[in-house]
C-alpha cells in the first residue's frame, strides 16, 4: 500500500526536530514519500538522504510551496487523503474501511493552526486519540494500526547498518 507523509507548514528552527522525527518515523513505520511545506529546508533534506543511505530503503522527501494545491492534485489522481488531527473520528472505528481501500494514502499531518481547508479536502478527518498529543505519535500509532504490525518486521534493502537484536547491550552490523 503506497503511502505519503505530508507534513504541513514546516518553521526553521521552531520545527527542525518534530519535522526530522516525523519523517524518521515515517520511514521506520513503513511509508514510501515525505512531502512538507511551509519553509523549504534543504538541511533537513539532506539529512533524510543521509539516513536512507546508511540505513536503507527507498524514502524519499520532497517540497511543496502549496500544501493544498498539492492535496488537490493528489485528490484528482484517486489519492486517498487522510488528515490526522484529536477532532477526527476515532481510528478504530473506520480503520478497516481505510485498509481495504487500494487507493494510495496520504496522510495529512499538521504543523502550525491547520486551516479549515485541509479538513475540508480531506476524505477523512481521523483521531488516535480525542486528547491533545503530538503529531509523531499520532503518525506511528496509525501507521502501526494500518499496516498492522508488518513494518516490525521490515527490512529495508541497501541499508549499509543493520541492528541486531540484544537482550542487553548494543550489537550494530555495517555492510561494504
Amino acid at each position: 500500500m503506497a503511502t505519503v507523509i505530508l507534513r504541513l507548514g514546516h518553521r526553521f528552527v521552531r520545527d527542525d526536530r518534530v519535522t526530522m522525527h516525523i519523517f524518521l518515523a515515517a520511514r521506520a513505520f513503513g511509508a514510501e514519500q515525505a512531502v512538507y511545506s511551509g519553509q523549504q529546508d534543504p538541511t533537513m533534506e539532506g539529512q533524510v538522504k543521509e539516513i536512507v543511505k546508511k540505513w536503507g530503503g527507498n524514502f524519499t522527501v520532497e517540497y511543496t510551496s502549496d500544501a493544498l494545491k498539492q492535496l488537490q492534485t493528489w485528490k484528482q489522481a484517486g489519492r486517498e487523503l487522510i488528515h490526522l488531527t484529536m477532532y477526527g473520528l476515532p481510528v478504530q472505528d473506520v480503520i478497516e474501511k481505510i485498509r481495504r481501500s487500494p487507493r494510495e494514502k496520504v496522510i495529512i499531518i499538521g504543523g502550525a493552526k491547520v486551516k479549515r481547508s485541509i479538513y475540508d479536502v480531506a476524505e477523512w478527518n481521523i483521531a488516535v486519540t480525542s486528547q491533545p498529543h503530538s503529531e509523531i505519535s499520532a503518525l506511528s500509532v496509525f501507521l502501526h494500526i494500518l499496516f498492522q504490525g508488518a513494518e516490525l518486521e521490515k527490512m529495508h534493502e541497501n541499508a549499509r547498518f543493520y541492528i541486531i537484536p540484544q537482550a542487553h547491550g548494543k550489537k550494530m552490523i555495517q555492510t561494504e
